[in-house]
């Protein structure tokens, strides 16, 4: 992966961020695209001394000309060899009490933000033979029983990276989704304190039950997920296309 360069949509979050680690001990130019503000310096900086190049970009990703305008000056040094759409927000509750605006910012980020990435980084990851890694989740799977918008953006994004598999194969470019459980990242801390009902640590409970580990159960560590987004994007994993894959201690193994 040494001098490829590789972008990453909410790079300065959890799984985006543990990405671009992974990838920085490559040497690897990284690109990092977030909302702009501390959280995306932060990241910046802790790619830049784990040795990498790197450039951060704000990005508000429900905007297709700002997805557009990212791809065009990430692509600038050289063109891009990878991107990784980590970028997402997490809602859940009644579809009864689910508003219009509840509604778009969910689908925009989850979903057509990651679409207008794909479609603008498309002639470029044609011309390197490249690779798109969606981070979808279980919910995009199985549905979550209170969870119906989050789950129709993650399922979006599934479908979507199968039908540009096998619209991009013919160009050598790779799509996959990966699908994760719950993962140890701000986003459950948020889940937790929002939905929580004043008490995180009981709602954390909650979800680590679901688990068939039972009281071995644990969140999935952010640096496992970038563990196989890495291994997606190496030469080995060229049959890997098209692919929904599970990475969730068997959590949707009985669906």
């Amino acid at each position: 992966m040494a001098r490829r360069t590789i972008l990453i949509a909410g790079g300065a979050g959890g799984m985006g961020l543990a990405t671009a680690l992974r990838f920085a001990q490559d040497g690897a130019r990284v690109v990092l695209a977030d909302l702009p503000g501390a959280r995306l310096e932060e990241a910046r900086a802790r790619v830049e001394e784990a040795g990498a190049e790197v450039l951060a970009l704000p990005l508000d990703i429900r905007s297709a000309q700002a997805c557009r305008e990212v791809v065009a000056k990430a692509s600038e040094a050289g063109g891009l060899d990878v991107l990784v759409n980590a970028a997402g927000v997490w809602l859940e509750g009644p579809a009864t009490e689910v508003g219009e605006e509840d509604w778009d910012r969910v689908l925009d980020v989850n979903l057509k933000g990651a679409f207008f990435l794909i479609s603008a980084a498309i002639p470029h990851l044609a011309a390197s033979r490249g690779v798109i890694v969606n981070i979808a989740s279980d919910a995009g799977l199985v549905g979550n029983n209170g969870a119906a918008v989050y789950c129709a953006s993650k399922g979006g994004l599934v479908l979507l990276s199968k039908a540009l598999a096998l619209e991009l194969a013919p160009q050598g470019v790779r799509v996959n989704a990966i699908c994760p459980g719950d993962v140890a990242t701000p986003m459950i801390e948020y889940q937790a304190a929002t939905y929580g009902d004043g008490d995180p640590d009981a709602y954390k409970r909650r979800l680590l039950g679901n688990y068939p580990q039972g009281e071995n159960a644990r969140f999935i560590k952010a640096e496992e997920i970038a563990g196989l987004i890495h291994y997606l994007c190496q030469p080995g994993a060229a049959p890997i296309t098209g692919a929904a894959l599970s990475i969730d201690f068997g959590i949707t193994a009985g669906y």
